[in-house]
């Protein structure tokens, strides 16, 4: 992308962050009763709140109180809120502007106005129930219209696929623009000058990098020459790597070892142009393309990741015609239109892990990848209807476990085995600087104690009185013991316990705290998923 196009994208975000962040906070004062400072209006004085709004009022109160738990000030708190909710709803807004482009023609045209949006029009005239008491579709973009309803329902839909983007069951979806806010974000991101910028992949990577304003950047260089917490050393280390740094390490990494395991015999001595061969052509026993996994320890906006998903088509298709690794790969999809079909897939699900210490990252990586794989069934010539549902990515945020040590207590002492809560307790203490060192915390390592000892344990029961982790009852001769499983296999089963415990967790009722154990619960469950991707 080009500078000057860069520059008008530049302020295109700076301009869309003001507006919303403008708005957003105007809405928590006046309508929510919540001041900048963190401090709250009582709820019973907010007499213009209906029930939904009540239970909304409620819910970003938990918010900042499962916030100040790790130990983040009142007004940071009111901060990240904002911040969150500004970014996620513009990087929403610019993901529907990349799958509308007429290049990927992901979605009907959506933002480009009530008049010109085909896809509400169409909505419009096949959900007249739904939109029944909304008004007019014609008069506007606010609910009056039932454009919100109709966006909203599309982010219902996408979040299948891309749960950190659209996601609306978090508080920091509760917020949504006003009808004048929304027609000037719409009017800013159709700018004629901006209609080029859609069509690149690499679009969503500068709106992340271009959110955080440059005077913030300076701000905090000046007051300490270090970052002083994990949201400064997020915005303070971010770095657009460039495309031949990415091609040179990827190129000797997973481009080489497929190059070993072929004897150079790869279309990737053409495609990986930093290649260097290795002298001494020692050959790498071959391996099913699904068991290699690649992993970007900060992924960003994930540019390594999309360089690998380039070279893993070209190893897909090389595989399934491979003597040693193609009868395994036909065996499971019988022709090749169909195991073409199933790569990008195949790509997401087994191949590409991320980590990263910033949500926003996390949301652009999923969602880069996500376009990406789309556009390989286009280059294809699948059509949408086609497509088989990408609903898996692998990219997960380093963050501590939730700081509410109460609700902790309460969930794993209803956790069976038993063994099975010492080990997440043990998870929950190592987890402490998980937002600052990242993939550096080694969390694999430090955790193994704890799951030796959770192993053991389970291992030394007598049979007659084994506790079953691992499914059901069986057989005395059909049962699969802890004693048999290696630590990978028993962390995974382990950790899959641990997560439908966790999503149980959550939706009980009780103590007016559900909307604490849901984000207790779904920061619990990202913290399971970094250790996960870690040990892997």
């Amino acid at each position: 992308m080009e500078q000057a196009l860069r520059n008008q994208l530049h302020n295109t975000v700076a301009n869309c962050r003001h507006l919303l962040e403008e708005d957003f906070g105007q809405q928590l004062e006046g309508t929510y009763g919540l001041h900048p400072d963190g401090t709250f209006e009582p709820l019973e004085s907010l007499s213009h709140l209906d029930a939904v709004g009540r239970a909304e009022r409620q819910a970003i109160e938990a918010y900042l109180a499962h916030q100040q738990a790790v130990g983040t000030t009142q007004v940071r708190a009111y901060e990240r809120y904002l911040r969150e909710s500004a970014f996620t709803f513009l990087n929403r807004l610019a993901a529907l502007k990349l799958m509308e482009d007429p290049a990927r023609a992901l979605i009907q045209p959506t933002l480009k106005g009530v008049e010109q949006a085909k896809g509400f029009q169409q909505f419009a005239m096949l959900s007249q129930a739904a939109l029944h008491g909304e008004g007019d579709p014609s008069t506007g973009l606010g609910t009056g219209g039932g454009y919100r309803l109709y966006l909203e329902l599309l982010f219902d839909d996408l979040s299948h696929a891309l749960g950190a983007v659209f996601d609306r069951t978090v508080p920091t979806s509760i917020l949504f623009p006003t009808t004048s806010c929304l027609q000037d974000l719409l009017t800013l991101l159709n700018d004629p000058a901006l209609e080029e910028v859609w069509g690149e992949d690499e679009t969503i990577g500068w709106v992340y990098q271009y959110f955080t304003p440059q005077e913030l950047r300076e701000n905090a260089r000046k007051a300490s020459s270090a970052p002083r917490n994990s949201y400064e050393l997020a915005f303070r280390n971010q770095f657009y790597t460039p495309r031949y740094v990415v091609a040179f390490l990827a190129d000797n990494t997973l481009g080489r070892l497929w190059w070993q395991m072929r004897a150079g015999d790869t279309r990737l001595s053409d495609r990986c142009e930093y290649l260097i061969i290795p002298e001494g052509k020692e050959v790498y026993p071959r391996k099913d393309p699904r068991h290699l996994q690649i992993l970007d320890p900060a992924a960003g906006s994930g540019h390594y990741l999309l360089y690998c998903f380039d070279l893993l088509l070209t190893i897909y298709e090389e595989a399934y015609e491979d003597p040693e690794l193609g009868p395994v790969l036909q065996a499971d999809y019988g022709d090749r239109e169909s195991f073409r079909c199933a790569v990008p897939g195949l790509i997401l699900e087994h191949n590409l892990y991320g980590v990263d210490i910033d949500l926003r990252a996390v949301q652009i990586a999923e969602l880069a990848l996500w376009l990406r794989a789309q556009r390989a069934y286009g280059e294809m010539g699948i059509k949408m209807r086609d497509r088989p549902r990408i609903d898996k990515t692998n990219v997960v945020c380093a963050e501590p476990m939730p700081g509410e040590y109460d609700l902790l207590g309460e969930f794993t002492r209803d956790l069976q085995p038993a063994v099975l809560g010492k080990m997440v307790l043990e998870i929950w203490e190592k987890m402490k600087l998980a937002d600052e060192a990242g993939s550096l915390l080694k969390i694999e390592e430090e955790i193994n104690e704890a799951i030796r000892e959770a192993h053991e344990t389970l291992a030394s029961l007598p049979p007659a009185r084994q506790l079953r982790l691992f499914g059901p009852e069986q057989p005395e001769q059909m049962r699969l013991r802890p004693s048999d499983l290696d630590d990978q296999v028993f962390w995974a089963e382990a950790g899959e316990r641990v997560v439908e415990a966790l999503r149980s967790y959550a939706q009980r009722t009780g103590n007016g705290r559900r909307v604490t154990r849901r984000l207790f619960a779904r920061d619990a469950e990202q913290g399971i998923a970094f250790v996960d991707v870690m040990r892997r």
